[in-house]
């Protein structure tokens, strides 16, 4: 065992007998995430580096507290990358804090999200116990998957200490287009568009407040094949008028989609608001909303700002078309709290989750209250 390791182990076995809160934490890029921060501070960047990586095989794994710079460095060397583009805000992040947070980028309905990455995790328990969970290859699940009921725990259930991780090569070609057209239109064509055998990876409709006359754009992304690629910008501009951009102008853009660094996401612009996220079908039509919007993945997410006096409005709307609210970003970093923040768990699921809880963190010292206001 390593000695960063036993630096994680004997401070959770000191809180468990103590029963005293421990709060979790990386880079901490994702404090304003969840429900209340509270308990003393255990810090996972001490426990980090890159354990194997095989680019023949596809793995990467590496311990918790690894940056996600580090990673996707190795990983460019050998040409592959995160297909599901997990966001790095303010540049920072941790391999840990990527899977307890399990928020993906602009590919996600596209490829996948961080749980259909994560092959195998370690982590420590509540008990001090350091357990293993899943392996290096896919299929090699028993009874609960616990490698995928780590990723959004947020940190719950425990510290997680090392992942392994299916990683992809760079798509050998890549197109962004852009269209300007009204936000239920652009839903119908993307609609159109994934029902044919178009290398689709992403999407963004926004409009842009920054230009003259706040125009509605509809910028999409391909990746693939270069005759793919090149074939499906030739059909998709016979569809819809539009323009490519050029990869060294939208390639910035995309990972300032991926990291929330878009004007549209700028707090100062939206004084009073939080940032709500909905999450709801893609095939779901324009909510009937006052608050502009920057809808992704194809439909699929659909980010706002409003008042959180919005919180039963917002609920209401995606609920009567089978989705979620989440609030993002509260008006104030130090005002997250878990009630409100996720969709309240109804009966048995939050049966489940308490046993669960209870189970993996029976003192419950770990981020007690950060994802359920309960647990």
């Amino acid at each position: 065992m390593t000695d960063t390791l036993q630096a994680l182990i004997d401070p959770i076995r000191a809180a468990a007998a103590a029963q005293t809160p421990l709060r979790i934490r990386g880079h901490g890029s994702k404090d304003f995430f969840g429900g209340a921060l509270h308990g003393e501070l255990l810090d996972t960047t001490v426990h980090s580096g890159i354990v194997s990586y095989e680019p023949t095989e596809l793995v990467i794994t590496a311990r918790a507290g690894t940056s996600l710079a580090e990673l996707e460095a190795a990983l460019a060397e050998k040409g592959q990358c995160l297909a599901f583009e997990p966001p790095r805000f303010e540049g920072r992040g941790t391999v840990g804090g990527m899977v307890a947070a399990g928020l993906s980028g602009p590919a996600r309905a596209s490829v996948g999200g961080v749980r259909d990455y994560v092959l195998g995790v370690q982590m420590i328990n509540g008990r001090a116990e350091h357990l293993t969970f899943g392996g290096q290859v896919m299929k090699n699940v028993a009874g609960y998957d616990v490698t995928r009921l780590a990723v959004g725990s947020l940190g719950i259930l425990g510290v997680l200490t090392e992942v392994s991780l299916k990683v992809l090569p760079v798509a050998p070609a890549e197109a962004t287009l852009v269209f300007e057209i009204d936000q239920a239109p652009a839903l119908e064509q993307l609609h159109r568009w994934g029902g044919q055998p178009l290398p689709l990876n992403a999407s963004c409709w926004v409009r842009d407040d920054t230009a003259p006359g706040a125009p509605a754009l509809l910028f999409v992304r391909l990746r693939g094949a270069a005759a793919a690629v090149a074939s499906a910008i030739a059909k998709m501009l016979q569809d819809l008028p539009g323009q490519r951009i050029d990869n060294a102008q939208a390639g910035p853009d995309w990972q300032a989609c991926r990291d929330q660094t878009l004007p549209f996401f700028n707090a100062s612009n939206h004084p009073g608001e939080a940032l709500w996220r909905l999450s709801v079908p893609q095939t779901a039509p324009v909510l009937n909303l006052p608050w502009s919007q920057l809808v992704e993945w194809h439909g699929g997410l659909r980010w706002l700002w409003a008042p959180e006096s919005a919180l039963a409005t917002l609920r209401e709307q995606t609920r009567e078309v089978g989705g979620s609210t989440t609030l993002f970003r509260a008006t104030s970093q130090g005002n997250t709290r878990a009630t409100g923040t996720f969709e309240p768990l109804t009966s048995p699921l939050d049966q489940i989750h308490a046993r669960l809880k209870a189970e993996f963190d029976p003192a419950h010292i770990f981020n007690s209250g950060r994802l359920i206001a309960a647990l």
